[in-house]
């Protein structure tokens, strides 16, 4: 069938167009040349994908969309340790450390390999990020044995290991994506929260650092990171509703995100409760900082706070009394109840390395719908009823709490609820059960409870108010609350890998099944023998400007 006369008019008319392009090219170029010139050109846009993400460059590959699209990914190549997934999503290869240019493709001596040489930057001690200054082909005479924290980045060349043998990954550990602390000063403990930031002599000049070492369901709470350096340097707290410039209450109350540190030593004793903004860290380290004698923190209905570092301690009951909560509002306050950190609605909280006894009533406890909380590497001593998760039996909107209770030392002079929980899911891992008078980990209301990697050594002394109690009822870890058994069965309570001492037991209950604990479970447990190393330290941290803490 003839085609219409205005499409035989277009078809005329682009050949029109193409054939004096097509005979000039063909008078001055060969058309292979052609090809192979189109073809290279194909294969550097592939390469280096210099397309930007605005401009629609998406793929739908989570690693390719994270950084393919960014035209300038050579002036921050190490962005690519931010975009792994799946099970090496921790991987962070030379993140941390410079940029080693590969010079020399050459590889005359596995011994004594030249500096230049790709077998002289991945023996190095130090984190590097590997680049190559030209195509290369190498030729290795042994294979590559790498050392920790490397990245081979090819990106811009052509770089083949080829014809020799090649890459040897032996007996190495990229631990955590986090692992900021330098494995190559050899002071890891094999806790991935220390051994992120610890070892680095030079965090008092990257404090913020910290926020990024945070694991287990508070692993996302960011504090004041994006904010600024605030020094406390008044430890007075002389009014609650004006507070002065320089004290520690002026400053949680500000709707700015705040990283706050401290002067110097300090006892802060409050007048009333201090009731934090949203996006702040209490950053202790670096001075002893006590906050004692009176009411202490309170995290009501806010959002990303980090406090680390800091003495806690026979905190009061306050308030019937004015308190301000921000620039802009002050209330009356009702009366408190004596919490060291009391959080009440308030989400993406961690409360790490603070050493934490004899309160009024809870050391730490989360209520009302509270969720996504890690509590680390605390130590607490001297109290009672030393952490509640969940408000009350009746209380559901609890069930969606997600604690990780995780490398704490729990230790003398403790009686119970290490922690006690109601309705939500609750990971106990790797924490140092030293003393309890009671019982450790008990719960009502159904909670899940998760128990991996930890050490229980049952108590010795078994008096309670002078009253001999059955040796049986203090070796069990475990107290299911204000449940008759009939009930409490089906409760999802596990103990996997704990070490149990001095005749300590478990009482698990429901379900046995690990996808039971599924949301329990947020981060991997490690063996329990190794809770005494990973948690030697417990507490506020004597750290000190210019050396590792």
């Amino acid at each position: 069938m003839a085609s219409p006369p205005n499409s035989l008019f277009l078809i005329t008319f682009l050949f029109c167009l193409l054939l004096p392009t097509l005979i000039y090219s063909s008078a001055v170029q060969d058309p292979e040349l052609v090809v192979q010139e189109v073809q290279r050109s194909i294969n550097n846009a592939s390469r280096t994908r210099r397309n930007l993400a605005y401009l629609s460059c998406g793929t739908g590959n989570p690693i390719d969309d994270c950084w393919r699209c960014d035209p300038n990914w050579e002036n921050n190549r190490q962005r690519l340790a931010d975009c792994a997934i799946g099970f090496g999503k921790n991987a962070i290869g030379g993140k941390e450390g410079r940029i080693y240019v590969v010079t020399d493709s050459g590889d005359d001596n596995p011994v004594t390999p030249k500096p230049g040489t790709l077998r002289h930057a991945v023996i190095q001690d130090e984190p590097l990020w590997i680049i190559f200054a030209r195509d290369m082909v190498i030729q290795l005479k042994e294979e590559l044995i790498m050392n920790s924290f490397k990245t081979l980045d090819g990106r811009g060349a052509s770089v083949h290991i080829a014809g020799g043998p090649c890459i040897t990954v032996q007996s190495i550990n990229n631990a955590s994506r986090t692992r900021r602390n330098l494995a190559y000063l050899s002071c890891g403990t094999g806790n991935p929260i220390d051994d992120c930031w610890r070892c680095d002599p030079n965090w008092e000049n990257n404090r913020q650092r910290l926020a990024d070492c945070a694991i287990g369901f508070g692993k996302n709470a960011i504090g004041g990171k994006e904010g600024r350096i605030y020094v406390v340097t008044d430890s007075g707290d002389d009014n609650p509703v004006t507070p002065k410039p320089g004290t520690l209450r002026h400053a949680v109350i500000q709707d700015e995100p705040l990283w706050i540190i401290f002067a110097r030593d300090m006892v802060i004793q409050l007048k009333e409760e201090l009731i934090m903004n949203s996006f702040k860290t209490l950053d202790g380290r670096g001075a002893s900082v006590h906050i004692a004698g009176g009411p202490c923190i309170t995290v009501q209905y806010v959002t990303n706070i980090i406090i680390h570092g800091l003495h806690i301690h026979d905190c009061k009951s306050g308030g019937n009394a004015l308190v301000r909560d921000s620039p802009e509002h002050y209330g009356w306050r009702t009366q408190s109840d004596g919490d060291g950190v009391s959080i009440f609605g308030g989400s993406h909280i961690w409360v790490d390395h603070c050493s934490l006894s004899n309160c009024a009533d809870g050391l730490i406890d989360a209520i009302h719908g509270s969720t996504a909380i890690t509590v680390s590497n605390n130590y607490m001593t001297h109290h009672d009823k030393v952490m509640l998760l969940g408000h009350s039996d009746s209380y559901t909107q609890d069930k969606n709490m997600q604690v990780t209770i995780a490398f704490n030392h729990f230790g003398e002079g403790l009686v119970q609820r290490m922690p006690r929980c109601r309705h939500g899911y609750f990971h106990v891992v790797n924490n140092d059960y030293t003393h309890w008078e009671m019982y450790a980990i008990g719960g009502s209301a159904a909670p899940t409870i998760n128990s991996q990697g930890n050490r229980f050594a049952a108590p010795d002394a078994r008096f309670s108010k002078d009253i001999y109690i059955n040796i049986v009822h203090f070796s069990q870890v475990t107290k299911h609350e204000d449940a008759p058994e009939s009930e409490w069965r089906n409760w999802n309570w596990r103990s996997e890998g704990d070490l149990m001492l001095n005749g300590a037991f478990f009482t698990p209950s429901g379900a046995g099944a690990s996808s039971s604990y599924a949301r329990a479970s947020s981060l991997g447990a490690r063996p329990s023998s190794v809770v005494g190393t990973i948690t030697v330290t417990a507490g506020a941290l004597n750290c000190r400007k210019g050396s590792s803490c």
